[in-house]
């Protein structure tokens, strides 16, 4: 490897709203050669892209990195592995490359899976992380609802989970979160009865996005959530 490789640079653009963009992700934006983004296979659409938009050179050039949308792990090692080769052939090239990524990049991203398979690659590719704002920090600003404070925990949980390990830790903890509600609504939603918590949640869907949702009453949320949606699950005080 040369020493003109290129770097990495993992962006977490934040929930939705531009503003929220820290300043060295402008920065790093403003000044990259080439934009990374991840998009479905069907097509060349990326939220991401959407909301990093303002920020970015005019011309700056965009590849899009298309990933297939499916739960086998094959066929997800496949396009992690060529785009991730796709990636290492522009870093050889010199170029500084930023991957766009909802949110924080090392929390639940799809950055995670390149950074891995890149460092299978070679590990001596430069990678940095630009840290970004999760959709549940940003909802809990917008609904004015305290996480945690003094000696209190915060479950981070995925609704993607068994619903019965979920109802475990969910008695263990003061405060959860609870991404991916996409996922098992209707089973979540028995869970927080169960769990005494239906009434201390608070549901959130494309939080600074068109359509946006935000329901204090689980029982108005939509049947079936959009993908970009979450609960926050506060101790009731």
């Amino acid at each position: 490897m040369s020493a003109s490789t290129g770097t990495l640079y993992g962006i977490g653009v934040g929930p939705g709203d531009p503003d929220l963009l820290t300043i060295k992700a402008t920065k790093i934006l403003a000044n990259v050669d080439i934009v990374l983004a991840a998009s479905s296979t069907k097509n060349d659409y990326s939220t991401a892209l959407f909301i990093a938009q303002p920020h970015m050179q005019a011309e700056v050039e965009v590849v899009h990195l298309g990933f297939p949308m499916t739960r086998d792990e094959n066929i997800l090692l496949k396009a992690w592995e060529h785009n991730a080769k796709i990636v290492a052939d522009l870093l050889n090239q010199g170029k500084n490359c930023a991957f766009l990524t909802l949110g924080d990049p090392l929390i639940y991203s799809t950055f995670g899976y390149l950074k891995r398979t890149l460092e299978a690659l070679d590990t001596d590719y430069a990678i940095s992380v630009v840290p970004g704002i999760t959709s549940y920090q940003a909802s809990a600003a917008r609904t004015g609802t305290i996480l945690c404070e003094s000696g209190e925990n915060l479950l981070l949980a995925s609704g993607v989970r068994a619903t019965e390990d979920t109802k475990e830790l969910l008695h263990s903890v003061d405060n959860a979160v609870i991404l991916k509600t996409y996922k098992n609504f209707s089973e979540l939603k028995n869970l927080l009865h169960d769990t005494n918590r239906k009434d201390s949640a608070i549901f959130i869907s494309r939080l600074g996005m068109d359509g946006e949702i935000i329901e204090r009453n689980i029982e108005d949320a939509p049947e079936k959530p959009h993908y970009f949606s979450h609960m926050l699950v506060p101790v009731s005080k």
